[in-house]
């Protein structure tokens, strides 16, 4: 298999870890939305999936350029390389979509393509500062998101103090059209970036580009991917996100959705490249906390916290031992 031919083989694959970055985190856009209610599960995920893909529209690629050149030194990276840290990434979406872990793709991504980078080439392949901002917002994320649903919360409670419960809840159920519409267009912002990152540095690394800029076909490639991989859905996770946790009105879910399109969108603006996972979550306890502590469900919050943590450095480990056995056998196959 020559270069050429791998470079293909990644393309690809970047397209279906894209696909199922829409399947795996198409809860993250709609879980609200289902669990009150207010649109089908079909309905839910064909208005995710176009806000997902009208986000290609938003005329930003910071967020790809982190990934692409911002992380890892990319005269370091080979076609092996994003093959291995790929199939790292997707092999860990695959065991926590079974389990019904809503754990963040894009940290699986991060973990995933690190590991194999070390493995090829050391720790000095690692660009040490391009890494604090999105570990940081690993914990970042989420707290913003909580603390945004819980302003929101408190204050549309007080604007609808002295209105008759079921006025505000029909209000609500309108407007969180809106807000789901706002969540699922970030979610494309933030997440469809990521391949592209990926692929235009396969093509950097395979000589057909001279310097990191995103192609536009590559552009629409990557959403329409991930808009693909929303319509499949993973219904698994989003019963955990919209049931488990906390129990959801369609006034707190305009709160949650609101919040977490605010954080995602305005991170993926300055390149920051957050977890749409963590941050929806942050906002969903923080909606159940303003009623009470005991709203929120910890023990689960505890257990999708742990899955957090463990993703960078699980995929990693899976990404180093997939490219140790990719390499030499591409090796024998040339």
């Amino acid at each position: 298999m020559n270069n050429f031919h791998l470079l293909l083989v990644v393309i690809g694959l970047t397209l279906a870890f894209e696909f199922s970055n829409g399947w795996h985190d198409a809860a993250n856009s709609i879980a609200t939305v289902v669990s009150t209610r207010v649109l089908t599960p079909f309905r839910a995920v064909a208005l995710a999936a176009f806000f997902n893909f009208i986000a290609a529209f938003g005329l930003s690629t910071a967020v790809a350029s982190t990934i692409g050149k911002g992380m890892i030194h990319i005269e370091m990276v080979t076609q092996q390389v994003l093959l291995a840290g790929l199939l790292g990434a997707i092999t860990w979406n695959l065991i926590t979509l079974i389990l019904g872990l809503p754990t963040s793709s894009s940290h699986a991504l991060f973990g995933g393509y690190g590991g194999a980078a070390v493995a090829h080439a050391g720790f000095r392949a690692l660009i040490l500062g391009g890494w604090i901002k999105p570990v940081l917002f690993i914990f970042l994320s989420p707290i913003i998101g909580m603390v945004l649903a819980a302003i929101f919360t408190v204050a549309t409670s007080w604007l609808v103090r002295n209105q008759r419960p079921q006025k505000v809840d029909r209000w609500f159920r309108r407007l969180q059209l809106l807000s789901a519409s706002l969540f699922s267009f970030g979610h494309g912002l933030n997440d469809a970036q990521k391949g592209m990152g990926i692929i235009t540095t396969a093509l950097v690394a395979g000589g057909l580009l001279p310097n990191f800029k995103v192609p536009y076909w590559v552009i629409i490639c990557c959403y329409l991917a991930m808009g693909g991989g929303t319509m499949a859905g993973g219904w698994r996770i989003i019963k955990t996100m919209g049931q488990r946790v906390t129990k959801l009105t369609p006034f707190g879910g305009f709160s949650a959705e609101t919040a977490g399109g605010i954080t995602v969108v305005g991170n993926a603006l300055f390149g920051i490249p957050v977890s749409t996972t963590h941050t929806i979550t942050g906002a969903i306890v923080g909606v159940g906390a303003t009623r009470r502590l005991s709203a929120v469900r910890w023990g689960v919050t505890r257990r999708i916290v742990w899955a957090w943590v463990l993703t960078i450095p699980g995929a990693a480990l899976i990404g180093a031992a997939v490219y140790h056995f990719v390499s030499p056998l591409m090796n024998l196959i040339r």
